[in-house]
């Protein structure tokens, strides 16, 4: 380190010091910051105080109102919620509803479904598949009664009421006297969807005379199930369908909230590959939704959904809702629809992330048609991948070889334009030698251009593959030599311990397919740039970046799925193998005689290259005069 290093870094020390001097709080400032979070602290402390209390106070009443008579219980409950004071006190417990799909549990408490599983399902641990439980799920109902009550159906007991059908489950609040409201849900065999109806019988003198909806409370913890947890964070959000409209989400990569005032038909809690969505025949009004990221632990996000639905009080017309608790399978979802006119369509597939424009259209018309025939022969899906990869490569082989010889026509006539870099030197040459190489490259038929537009043209196929393999549900918990699940990473070294900024974007492990993807990446990097050396000058550190893409890649891709960093560690490899074939098979002499014969014949120039070279005479000219400027100031 020499003298003025020493010197620069020991002025950098007194400013930064005499900056902190000058800009350090005063006393009067440090006290009032500690007044303040002292206030916050308490305000804390006060509303965990006053949770506790209420909590306290519920169960001190339970306890009470157990240990007073029944007649005596009867009548208090009757005089604080007046028809609905029997619903209060009832016996807690759950009637199960079950196909082969699905095993639901119906609590008495609520009469809501408070267990969902998913039969031919389990998590990434090996446990049963549980969407949810009693204790992070809830249903509720807001009435108001004649006199002007307000009631929650959670804090009411239901009984359920037998039936000659096992697919329906009626669960009935009854208020006496002939009145009761019941919840009937309907699960058919071989389905996810859940048929649930509201309908109520002699309400008209229970609940308040002007009510024609009902308020309704759902929430639920969006526990994680796969192995990836910040991975699997990323797919995980409220989405919302409006009605006759397309499908929205809430943001899932922060706390966010919004009130919607246009009807929705549906309101969806979305995990990676599964989804629990309540639909509205008739649709939800007046909607307030709420997401809330888990900073850690198994739960990821909590969601709240505030809503209103239609309700008939004469009890003509039920409230017809439904609910979907299964995977998030295109197929599966799709066929919600068939059959049905497009303004009532559900459009539940859009639950699963294909991109947006063109890109869907690339999955949902290519990709998925071609993976699900693959599927219906194969087994293996390393395999499938593999064949669909090849497909995808086959069908892009005209683009890769314009492309390539697009490079190798610039190959060739490197010597021509280091002879053009050698006849105008310098920067102050640098737009006659930018003219003269473009004028080479015309009358030789070659364009700079003609290599990217092919590339360009792969894009939408790449970048919906990207979107594709981490949304197949197929995929998840299908082996393939080493990865064990192609839904999620394949760690071949992992490490408990927090290592900060590692940890965040990299993750404790390292993925084998993806550093195979990086390493044959760098490799063809390497290769390619050799072959697609023109001679021409680059940019400054254009070399550095292009070997640091791959390595940006590693981190990005580590957490990702085994299967799309399989598929892109393939498709590199075909390409490598397909850069050698062309590399050995085109003849690059026959290339060049023809090029030189190319500017031999009359140049017809496009209209591309005569704005090109009336913009390069125009900045020509500007400089020029820039240069007569500087010396008459220089005189």
């Amino acid at each position: 380190m020499d003298k003025n290093t020493v010197i620069g870094f020991l002025l950098i020390g007194v400013v930064l010091f005499v900056f902190s001097w000058f800009n350090r709080p005063t006393p009067e400032q440090i006290e009032a910051q500690r007044r303040y979070q002292d206030s916050i602290a308490k305000v804390e402390y006060a509303r965990q105080l006053d949770e506790r209390r209420e909590e306290a106070q519920k169960a001190l009443a339970e306890d009470s109102l157990r240990n007073l008579p029944d007649s005596v219980r009867a009548g208090y409950l009757r005089q604080s919620f007046g028809a609905f004071g029997d619903a209060m006190v009832g016996t807690d417990g759950y009637t199960v509803l079950q196909n082969d799909l699905l095993e639901l549990r119906v609590s008495n408490k609520g009469g809501r479904i408070c267990y969902a599983r998913l039969k031919e399902y389990d998590n990434h641990a090996g446990e049963p598949l549980v969407l949810f439980e009693e204790k992070s799920s809830d249903l509720n109902f807001t009435l108001i009664t004649a006199d002007n009550r307000v009631v929650n159906t959670s804090d009411l007991y239901f009984s359920p009421v037998e039936g000659s059908d096992p697919n329906t489950l009626v669960m009935r609040l009854d208020m006496g006297a002939g009145s009761h409201l019941d919840f009937t849900y309907t699960l058919a065999p071989d389905d996810y969807m859940v048929g649930f109806r509201i309908q109520g019988t002699g309400m008209n003198g229970v609940l308040s005379p002007g009510t024609t909806a009902l308020d309704l409370a759902w929430e639920q913890d969006i526990r994680q199930q796969e192995k990836g947890r910040s991975f699997e964070d990323r797919y995980v959000h409220l989405s919302y369908k409006f009605m006759a409209d397309d499908v929205e989400h809430l943001s899932e990569s922060k706390n966010d909230s919004k009130q919607l005032s246009n009807r929705l038909r549906w309101i969806g809690f979305k995990d990676m590959f599964f989804s629990s969505v309540l639909i509205a025949e008739e649709g939800f009004e007046s909607s307030t939704l709420e997401s809330t990221r888990m900073q850690e632990g198994e739960i990821l996000k909590r969601f709240k959904a505030t809503t209103t639905v239609a309700f008939d009080l004469m009890g003509k017309e039920p409230t017809e809702l439904s609910y979907y608790f299964g995977p998030n399978k295109f197929a599966l979802l799709k066929a919600y629809d068939k059959g049905v006119s497009s303004d009532q369509q559900l459009d539940l597939e859009k639950l699963v992330p294909l991109g947006w424009g063109i890109f869907r259209w690339v999955n949902q018309y290519f990709v998925i048609p071609l993976f699900d025939f693959l599927g219906k022969f194969i087994g293996n899906y390393g395999v499938l991948i593999f064949l669909l990869t090849l497909i995808v490569k086959i069908i892009l082989f005209p683009l890769t070889y314009k492309s390539y010889m697009s490079s190798a026509k610039m190959r060739v006539l490197r010597p021509q334009v280091e002879e053009i870099n050698a006849k105008y030197p310098g920067q102050e040459k640098a737009l006659e030698r930018q003219k003269a190489t473009m004028e080479l490259y015309s009358r030789a038929g070659a364009s700079p251009l003609s290599g990217c537009l092919p590339m360009l043209l792969q894009m939408p196929i790449l970048i919906a593959l990207f979107m594709f393999f981490p949304s197949a549900i197929e995929l998840r918990h299908q082996s393939f030599l080493w990865a064990s699940d192609l839904s999620t990473y394949d760690a071949i070294f992992s490490w408990e311990r927090y290592i900060p900024i590692i940890t965040p974007y990299f993750g404790n492990h390292v993925s084998l397919f993806c550093l195979l993807m990086t390493i044959t990446n760098i490799a063809y990097t390497k290769y390619n740039m050799e072959l697609t050396n023109t001679g021409q000058q680059q940019m400054p550190g254009m070399k550095a970046m292009m070997y640091m893409m791959p390595l940006m890649f590693l981190v990005f891709f580590n957490q990702y799925a085994s299967g799309l960093t399989y598929y892109y560690f393939i498709s590199t490899l075909i390409t490598i193998v397909q850069t050698l074939i062309f590399r050995y098979t085109i003849n690059e002499e026959k290339l060049l005689a023809k090029l030189e014969a190319n500017k031999r014949k009359p140049m017809k120039k496009s209209g591309f290259m005569k704005r090109l070279e009336e913009a390069q005479r125009m900045q020509q000219e500007q400089l020029r005069k820039q240069q007569e400027e500087r010396k008459k100031r220089s005189r």
